[in-house]
């Protein structure tokens, strides 16, 4: 089994890329930081490869890559790159360069290299083939609105239609598409305001009380990519420790 993992040297894209490395050859791309990528390649075995998700080129390059690398096809996709704006910023004051530059990364450049990833899936997949699946790691910032870093939010929900859509198209040929939304995970994105959210889950802000890992995030990737929800097309995993509930 062969998968490529986005944004895989450090935090959520890390923990998925060790995760599914017990079962699967795994590909995973870096931006800027070789050192970890290259202790990733170590420590799991991975393959890794530079890419701007935001780059055509790269997004190119990438998938000739694993195609040389995977000559019997690619079984898994999971799109986890992403970046949070340089600056939280109030939506009346945020820049358009800001706006492009979330954009690009958190929307656009998944959303098109889903579009190479599913054609080759799809290149004499045989109906007996088990499935090939596609999963988006989103947020919850999908549908909870921040005023200080609207071009986030507003990337994520846009990754959710974009789910949404490449399920729709793609169930009928054998290729299964998922949303995961994490919730507030221990990472270095939200390092800068740590004690924030711990003062916010310590008040109540999340059920489960605690803040999430990478690791119950990769979790779920597991599950995905074991089949155990191979009839549930177009699902999307809370992995936010019941942040989504609803309450009256």
């Amino acid at each position: 089994m062969n998968a490529i993992v986005t944004g895989a040297s450090r935090g959520i894209g890390r923990a998925i890329a060790i995760e599914l490395a017990h079962t699967h050859r795994v590909l995973g791309t870096y931006r800027g930081n070789l050192e970890a990528a290259e202790r990733l390649r170590r420590e799991a075995g991975c393959e890794i490869a530079c890419c701007d998700i935001a780059s055509r080129e790269d997004r190119a390059a990438l998938i000739a890559k694993a195609r040389a690398l995977f000559p019997d096809g690619l079984d898994l996709l999971v799109n986890n790159a992403g970046i949070a704006p340089r600056e939280r910023r109030d939506v009346l004051e945020a820049s358009e360069e800001s706006f492009d530059e979330v954009l690009e990364t958190n929307l656009k450049g998944p959303h098109l290299l889903t579009q190479l990833a599913a054609r080759w899936m799809l290149e004499e997949r045989p109906r007996e083939k088990a499935p090939g699946r596609i999963v988006f790691i989103s947020s919850v910032s999908a549908f909870a609105a921040s005023v200080n870093r609207a071009e986030y939010c507003i990337s994520k929900a846009g990754v959710s239609m974009s789910r949404m859509v490449y399920a729709q198209r793609l169930a009928p040929e054998g290729v299964l598409v998922f949303e995961i939304q994490p919730g507030v995970i221990r990472t270095d994105m939200i390092a800068k305001v740590e004690k924030v959210y711990e003062e916010r889950i310590a008040g109540g802000l999340i059920p489960q009380g605690r803040m999430g890992t990478p690791e119950d995030v990769a979790k779920a990737v597991r599950a995905i990519a074991d089949g155990w929800l191979d009839y549930c097309a177009g699902q999307v995993i809370h992995a936010d420790g019941g942040f989504h509930l609803r309450v009256l």
